[in-house]
């Protein structure tokens, strides 16, 4: 394999990594086998720490294509908590408010999300990386500040209702580059007249890319340590 000229690798991110752990520990691997110390490594499209799923990294001159790779369609598996908020929209901050779910019915819930469908309107979270005079919101955040978001216009191709119960429910969401799940699970709570924050997310598809493309995180660094590198003349 080439890592200079470009090599694009296929992973599933685990539970608890950040995107920036996954490519450092590719890097890491490549740059002590390849003895250079600087090698281009990104990723096409972040994944929280507490989601898991389709991660895409870019070596060398392949990094050039991070933006055509990340602008694919891309697919989750999400659950969602009803009747409660977190300031982050899930599971890294601690519930600030409890909701009713006695009136939330499947037929509700299938109504409801029928509606996210198509051309939406969303503001992200502020617990986010998305730039504020040129701070990341989530600095902002941790700070105890409000930062002052802008709605973003996205594509939410399909929404299926996979399992429900009136306090969680588990959607498949088809959807645009840019689209925060957690801010989905946040206005679906609103729009049911109650509370949501999301509590597992899976993303198991970016572009043409599905899960079952990737290896973990420890099987491709055991490619990486075995596999014949090759340098570009």
């Amino acid at each position: 394999m080439d890592f200079i000229s470009g090599e694009i690798l296929k992973i599933d991110k685990p539970l608890g990594w950040t995107s920036f752990d996954a490519v450092k520990r590719i890097r890491g691997i490549l740059s002590r086998r390849m003895k250079i110390k600087k090698l281009k490594v990104g990723h096409a499209g972040t994944l929280d720490p507490l989601a898991t799923g389709v991660m895409i990294i870019v070596t060398g001159k392949a990094t050039k294509l991070i933006e055509q790779l990340q602008s694919g369609v891309k697919e989750y598996v999400a659950t969602i908590r009803l009747g409660a908020t977190t300031p982050s929209f899930d599971l890294e901050t601690e519930i600030d408010a409890t909701y009713p779910t006695d009136h939330i019915t499947r037929e509700l819930v299938e109504k409801t999300l029928a509606n996210f469908v198509g051309t939406i309107e969303q503001i992200p979270p502020k617990f986010s990386a998305v730039k504020i005079d040129g701070k990341r919101a989530y600095e902002l955040a941790r700070k105890g500040k409000e930062p002052e978001l802008k709605p973003k216009t996205l594509v939410i191709d399909e929404i299926e209702l996979l399992d429900f119960s009136p306090e969680q429910i588990t959607i498949g969401v088809t959807c645009s580059k840019g689209t925060y799940i957690r801010a989905l699970a946040r206005d679906i709570g609103a729009a049911l007249q109650s509370g949501g924050h999301l509590t597992a997310l899976r993303r198991t598809r970016v572009g043409d890319t599905t899960i079952a493309d990737c290896l973990s995180i420890d099987e491709t660094a055991e490619l990486l340590r075995n596999t014949e590198i090759t340098f570009p003349e």
